[in-house]
Protein backbone atom coordinates (compact mmCIF):
# COMPACT_ATOMS: atom_id res chain seq x y z
CA UNK A 1 0.00 0.00 0.00
CA UNK A 2 1.48 3.73 -1.32
CA UNK A 3 2.37 6.18 2.22
CA UNK A 4 -0.35 8.67 1.79
CA UNK A 5 1.25 11.90 1.76
CA UNK A 6 -0.36 15.23 3.53
CA UNK A 7 -0.69 18.27 1.25
CA UNK A 8 -2.08 21.75 2.63
CA UNK A 9 -3.17 24.36 -0.25
CA UNK A 10 -4.51 27.50 0.09
CA UNK A 11 -6.66 29.25 -2.45
CA UNK A 12 -6.22 32.92 -3.05
CA UNK A 13 -7.86 35.61 -5.09
CA UNK A 14 -10.00 38.57 -5.16
CA UNK A 15 -13.79 38.10 -4.76
CA UNK A 16 -15.58 36.66 -7.16
CA UNK A 17 -12.86 35.15 -8.84
CA UNK A 18 -14.28 31.39 -8.84
CA UNK A 19 -12.40 30.01 -6.37
CA UNK A 20 -15.24 28.48 -4.99
CA UNK A 21 -15.95 27.02 -7.80
CA UNK A 22 -12.91 25.74 -8.86
CA UNK A 23 -12.42 23.55 -5.68
CA UNK A 24 -16.20 22.50 -5.65
CA UNK A 25 -15.80 21.38 -9.75
CA UNK A 26 -12.51 19.32 -8.35
CA UNK A 27 -13.55 17.36 -5.49
CA UNK A 28 -17.46 17.14 -6.23
CA UNK A 29 -17.13 17.18 -9.39
CA UNK A 30 -20.09 19.80 -10.22
CA UNK A 31 -20.26 22.91 -11.27
CA UNK A 32 -22.74 25.35 -9.16
CA UNK A 33 -24.45 28.52 -10.07
CA UNK A 34 -25.49 29.96 -7.79
CA UNK A 35 -22.76 32.96 -5.64
CA UNK A 36 -22.48 32.62 -1.69
CA UNK A 37 -19.73 34.66 -0.64
CA UNK A 38 -16.95 32.31 1.14
CA UNK A 39 -16.01 33.29 4.38
CA UNK A 40 -13.65 29.88 4.18
CA UNK A 41 -14.52 26.66 3.45
CA UNK A 42 -12.51 23.36 4.02
CA UNK A 43 -12.35 20.48 1.40
CA UNK A 44 -10.40 17.04 1.22
CA UNK A 45 -9.54 14.05 -1.27
CA UNK A 46 -7.27 11.78 -2.23
CA UNK A 47 -5.34 12.15 -5.29
CA UNK A 48 -3.55 9.51 -6.82
CA UNK A 49 0.03 10.18 -9.10
CA UNK A 50 1.83 7.68 -10.62
CA UNK A 51 2.50 5.40 -7.57
CA UNK A 52 2.07 8.03 -4.86
CA UNK A 53 -1.10 9.15 -3.24
CA UNK A 54 -1.69 12.72 -1.81
CA UNK A 55 -3.86 14.03 0.82
CA UNK A 56 -4.65 17.54 -0.69
CA UNK A 57 -6.55 19.53 2.09
CA UNK A 58 -7.75 22.70 0.37
CA UNK A 59 -8.78 25.90 2.25
CA UNK A 60 -10.76 28.16 0.12
CA UNK A 61 -10.61 31.36 1.57
CA UNK A 62 -12.22 34.46 1.38
CA UNK A 63 -11.53 36.76 -1.37
CA UNK A 64 -8.84 39.25 -0.41
CA UNK A 65 -10.31 42.88 -0.61
CA UNK A 66 -8.06 46.44 0.16
CA UNK A 67 -8.11 47.99 3.21
CA UNK A 68 -7.12 51.63 2.74
CA UNK A 69 -4.49 51.35 0.13
CA UNK A 70 -3.07 48.26 1.32
CA UNK A 71 -4.34 44.91 1.06
CA UNK A 72 -5.20 42.76 4.46
CA UNK A 73 -2.26 41.21 5.89
CA UNK A 74 -2.44 37.31 5.18
CA UNK A 75 -3.20 35.37 8.41
CA UNK A 76 -0.58 33.33 9.39
CA UNK A 77 -2.78 30.34 9.10
CA UNK A 78 -2.57 31.06 5.03
CA UNK A 79 1.15 30.66 5.59
CA UNK A 80 2.50 28.14 8.52
CA UNK A 81 2.17 24.54 7.68
CA UNK A 82 0.71 25.27 4.03
CA UNK A 83 2.69 23.66 1.09
CA UNK A 84 1.67 25.33 -1.65
CA UNK A 85 -0.81 27.73 -3.61
CA UNK A 86 -3.17 28.22 -6.20
CA UNK A 87 -3.72 31.89 -6.98
CA UNK A 88 -6.96 32.81 -8.98
CA UNK A 89 -7.75 36.04 -10.87
CA UNK A 90 -10.52 36.20 -13.46
CA UNK A 91 -9.51 36.53 -17.09
CA UNK A 92 -12.58 39.51 -17.39
CA UNK A 93 -10.94 40.97 -14.69
CA UNK A 94 -7.80 42.98 -14.57
CA UNK A 95 -8.26 44.52 -11.16
CA UNK A 96 -8.33 41.15 -9.66
CA UNK A 97 -5.06 39.86 -11.48
CA UNK A 98 -3.29 43.37 -10.07
CA UNK A 99 -4.86 42.24 -6.52
CA UNK A 100 -2.84 38.76 -7.42
CA UNK A 101 0.30 40.59 -7.69
CA UNK A 102 0.11 42.22 -4.57
CA UNK A 103 -1.02 38.84 -2.94
CA UNK A 104 1.94 36.94 -3.90
CA UNK A 105 3.94 39.76 -2.78
CA UNK A 106 2.41 39.35 0.45
CA UNK A 107 3.51 35.31 0.67
CA UNK A 108 6.82 35.67 -0.69
CA UNK A 109 7.79 38.17 2.01
CA UNK A 110 5.38 35.73 4.65
CA UNK A 111 7.61 32.92 3.61
CA UNK A 112 10.62 34.85 4.04
CA UNK A 113 11.21 35.56 0.62
CA UNK A 114 11.97 31.57 -0.24
CA UNK A 115 10.59 30.08 -3.91
CA UNK A 116 6.58 29.30 -2.94
CA UNK A 117 5.32 27.03 -4.58
CA UNK A 118 2.48 28.32 -6.49
CA UNK A 119 -0.19 27.98 -9.74
CA UNK A 120 -1.18 31.07 -11.17
CA UNK A 121 -4.87 30.40 -12.59
CA UNK A 122 -6.84 32.46 -14.94
CA UNK A 123 -10.55 31.68 -14.34
CA UNK A 124 -13.15 31.94 -16.32
CA UNK A 125 -11.45 31.67 -19.90
CA UNK A 126 -15.19 30.31 -20.89
CA UNK A 127 -16.09 34.30 -20.92
CA UNK A 128 -13.42 34.96 -23.79
CA UNK A 129 -16.08 38.36 -25.09
CA UNK A 130 -15.63 39.65 -21.53
CA UNK A 131 -11.85 39.28 -21.54
CA UNK A 132 -9.70 42.11 -19.84
CA UNK A 133 -6.45 40.29 -18.84
CA UNK A 134 -4.73 37.86 -22.03
CA UNK A 135 -3.18 35.00 -21.02
CA UNK A 136 0.42 35.89 -22.12
CA UNK A 137 0.11 38.67 -19.23
CA UNK A 138 -0.67 35.70 -16.94
CA UNK A 139 2.39 33.52 -18.34
CA UNK A 140 4.47 36.76 -18.03
CA UNK A 141 3.45 36.77 -14.52
CA UNK A 142 3.61 33.33 -13.52
CA UNK A 143 7.55 33.05 -15.08
CA UNK A 144 9.05 35.80 -13.10
CA UNK A 145 7.69 34.60 -10.09
CA UNK A 146 9.20 30.75 -11.33
CA UNK A 147 5.11 29.80 -11.50
CA UNK A 148 3.28 27.50 -13.24
CA UNK A 149 0.88 29.63 -15.01
CA UNK A 150 -3.24 27.19 -16.30
CA UNK A 151 -6.74 29.11 -17.91
CA UNK A 152 -9.69 27.64 -16.75
CA UNK A 153 -13.67 27.56 -16.65
CA UNK A 154 -14.34 25.81 -13.45
CA UNK A 155 -18.18 26.32 -15.34
CA UNK A 156 -16.82 23.76 -17.83
CA UNK A 157 -14.69 22.03 -15.81
CA UNK A 158 -11.39 22.80 -18.44
CA UNK A 159 -8.58 21.86 -16.66
CA UNK A 160 -10.14 21.55 -12.90
CA UNK A 161 -8.22 18.38 -12.09
CA UNK A 162 -4.95 19.70 -13.69
CA UNK A 163 -4.47 22.83 -11.68
CA UNK A 164 -4.34 20.49 -8.43
CA UNK A 165 -2.40 18.13 -9.74
CA UNK A 166 0.15 20.48 -11.12
CA UNK A 167 -0.08 22.33 -7.54
CA UNK A 168 1.28 18.58 -5.87
CA UNK A 169 3.62 18.96 -8.57
CA UNK A 170 5.26 22.65 -7.97
CA UNK A 171 5.34 21.43 -3.79
CA UNK A 172 7.55 18.31 -4.85
CA UNK A 173 9.73 20.51 -7.46
CA UNK A 174 10.68 22.93 -4.86
CA UNK A 175 10.54 20.81 -1.80
CA UNK A 176 13.38 18.49 -4.47
CA UNK A 177 15.28 21.89 -5.48
CA UNK A 178 15.54 23.15 -1.59
CA UNK A 179 17.05 19.82 -1.39
CA UNK A 180 19.81 19.55 -4.25
CA UNK A 181 20.99 23.38 -2.54
CA UNK A 182 21.61 21.52 0.80
CA UNK A 183 23.97 18.72 -0.39
CA UNK A 184 27.21 18.50 1.02
CA UNK A 185 29.79 17.99 -1.36
CA UNK A 186 33.35 16.82 -0.16
CA UNK A 187 36.20 17.53 -1.69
Amino acid sequence: MPLVRYRKVVILGYRSVGKTSLAHQFVEGEFSEGYDPTVENTYSKIVTLGKDEFHLHLVDTAGQVPVGDEYSILPYSFIIGVHGYVLVYSVTSLHSFQVIESLYQKLHEGHGKTRVPVVLVGNKADLSPEREVQAVEGKKLAESWGATFMESSARENQLTQGIFTKVIQEIARVENSYGQERRCHLM
